[in-house]
């Protein structure tokens, strides 16, 4: 399997889901079986892997569900540092 590295400006992805996490207070390893199907998304994300374009609006559109679903969880109230 071919992966793909992030160059400039390709880690909007990852800031997203991080704060997603904090938010959720979810584990990576979770949220990538969940929106991924694959345990170690968020770690590879971390390492610079660039998800291609179906992968990142399957994941933007799990995020958005789980949040949908859960209305006294917003990426609002997530502690930013």
């Amino acid at each position: 399997m071919a992966m793909h590295y992030q160059t400039d400006g390709g880690c909007m992805l990852i800031r997203t889901i991080e704060k997603f996490l904090r938010t959720t207070d979810m584990a990576a390893t979770k949220f990538g079986r969940l929106a991924a199907q694959d345990p170690r998304f968020v770690l590879d994300l971390r390492n610079g892997r660039m998800p291609r374009t179906q992968t990142e609006r399957r994941i933007e559109q799990f995020m958005a569900r789980y949040l949908e679903q859960s209305p006294e969880t917003s990426l609002e109230n997530a502690n930013v540092g």
